[in-house]
């Protein structure tokens, strides 16, 4: 492309992706700044290393991060293994597909807030599971399950919740797989493990990649499903910033905010690029 018609391509983007860039860009230019002491709202502002260095000394802060990336990474890869089976089960339009279709994709609709709090009605103490538990004679009590130490809640919410969103992505990819390629391969006498290990997965590593990325980044940041099931001896990022903001610590805030946009950049780039090469050795 010659000069002018990039140029042409650049003003026909401004007035568009040129706010959304502005604007992102100011959010991001606050909360670096805040976090190196400026843009004080109760106090002078001054550059410092302060509140970085005071927060990387604390156990909180730590423990929030690896809980955080904990919840993001595993609640992304189950995301992607239950969305896989699934998507090649509807490859091919059958009787009833796309009804089966319109229903695993239905908690999309769902709000957070409202998943959260049926799940904890559905997991309370003399909630529907414990009952059910006991009628069947596997537990003689109820057992406590709300709030669990190990984060178990908020995995089924984020999986529930984030695996419909990689099966539409996923879906599209499989889809865009010729039958020939899949005829040729059960001819040479690849199984089902061996036809998704060295044809399906390599073939549909884009769309993979988008769905880790994306649901790693929600999951990771995210507020509703951490305040209401997750455990009570345990902080997210997200709770520790809002923590700091109630009590006013808007630089402190700032340092949990900017921490988790890099983890979400970096961990995203060690998921795309892991897994491209993963399946890279699989498929030779």
């Amino acid at each position: 492309m010659t000069f002018r018609r990039w140029l042409l391509v650049i003003l026909l983007l401004l007035p568009g992706l040129g706010l959304i860039l502005w604007l992102m860009g100011t959010v991001v230019y606050i909360a670096v700044a805040q976090s190196f002491g400026l843009y004080s709202l109760n106090g002078e502002s001054q550059v410092t290393m302060a509140f970085w260095t005071d927060l990387l000394g604390r156990k909180l802060f730590i423990r929030s991060i690896r809980y955080s990336i904990y919840v993001g990474l595993v609640s992304a890869f189950l995301s992607v293994a239950l969305a896989y089976p699934l998507a090649i089960w509807l490859r091919k339009p059958f009787p009833g597909s796309m009804t089966i279709g319109a229903i695993l994709k239905a908690p999309m609709l769902v709000h957070g807030l409202v998943a959260a709090f049926l799940f904890i009605n559905l997991i309370a103490y003399h909630g529907l599971f414990n009952q059910f538990m006991m009628w069947l004679g596997v537990w003689d009590k109820p057992h406590r399950l709300q709030n669990d130490s190990n984060a178990i809640g908020v995995l089924i919410l984020q999986t529930w919740k984030q695996m419909p969103f990689a099966l539409l992505l996923l879906t599209g990819a499989v889809q865009g797989i010729s039958d020939d390629i899949l005829d040729a391969a059960r001819d040479l006498g690849a199984g089902s493990w061996a036809r998704f290990r060295k044809v399906i997965a390599p073939l549909t590593v884009s769309g993979m990649q988008a769905a880790l990325v994306i649901i790693f980044i929600g999951a990771l940041a995210d507020f509703s499903f951490q305040t209401i099931a997750g455990p009570i001896n345990r902080q997210s990022l997200s709770q520790l910033m809002v923590s700091y903001k109630g009590r006013g610590d808007w630089h402190s805030a700032a340092v949990v905010g900017v921490s988790m946009m890099i983890i979400a950049l970096a961990g995203s780039a060690i998921l795309a690029l892991v897994s491209r090469l993963v399946l890279k050795g699989r498929s030779r």
